[in-house]
């Protein structure tokens, strides 16, 4: 299999799609492309219909977005063990990582991810809205599943949420007590640190990703 992600600075969606990989420690080769370049939109262009990445190939077949890549893996690989056992809990799994897949359209327009920086920035009331949500999502599921992922296992809807825990850091967003510890334990993860440790060396500089006042 491969898997075609961009800057790991500033690449949310491909890092949502890499987790999956580095959490049931799956073999990938992982092919890094320098977002909005020649050679980018040159490598994906006979690849994916979209000219977008995370891709991923695995013999004939292509999976160009990130959930469907998510839910491919766990179907093909993890014999569904990426979503929660009970069909409620699966449901309502399923809904908050559609609420993050289609949504919150304010507060990724606003807070780019971008690892390496801190910045503060005015957020619209759409925005502000958006991380009311999230913070009520993460704190529900740290009052059911107390030190745990927001399921107790890890599951699909921490990766879609794991960007928006670096976000978070990055602008300096106030969150609730047991919201906080949520975000803290994606950051500590092995997972997230090894993406990390990786971003750090990406110096590369997307500049419609660098937005906000520097702290």
């Amino acid at each position: 299999m491969q898997l075609f992600i961009g800057n790991q600075n500033y690449s949310s969606w491909s890092l949502r799609a890499w987790l999956i990989f580095s959490q049931y420690n799956l073999d990938v080769e992982v092919i890094k492309l320098t977002l909005f370049t020649d050679d980018f939109y040159k490598t994906l262009k006979d690849i994916t219909p979209t000219a977008k990445v995370p891709t991923l190939v695995h013999g004939d077949i292509i999976v160009w977005d990130s959930l469907a890549i998510l839910e491919y893996i766990n179907e093909q690989h993890l014999q569904g063990k990426a979503w929660p056992s009970d069909a409620a809990e699966r449901a309502k799994a399923r809904a908050i990582t559609a609420e993050m897949h289609s949504g919150f359209v304010d507060l990724r327009n606003e807070l780019p991810m971008n690892i390496r920086a801190r910045r503060k920035v005015e957020l619209s009331n759409g925005a502000l809205k958006d991380i009311t949500r999230i913070d009520a999502i993460w704190s529900e599921q740290a009052e059911q599943y107390p030190d745990g992922w927001l399921f107790g296992e890890w599951s699909i809807a921490d990766a879609m949420y794991a960007p928006v825990a670096l976000r978070f850091l990055t602008y300096g967003v106030e969150l609730s007590e047991s919201a906080k510890a949520y975000q803290q334990k994606v950051l500590a993860s092995a997972s997230l640190q090894h993406w990390l440790e990786e971003a750090r060396l990406d110096n590369d500089i997307i500049e419609e990703d660098e937005t906000g006042e520097v702290v």
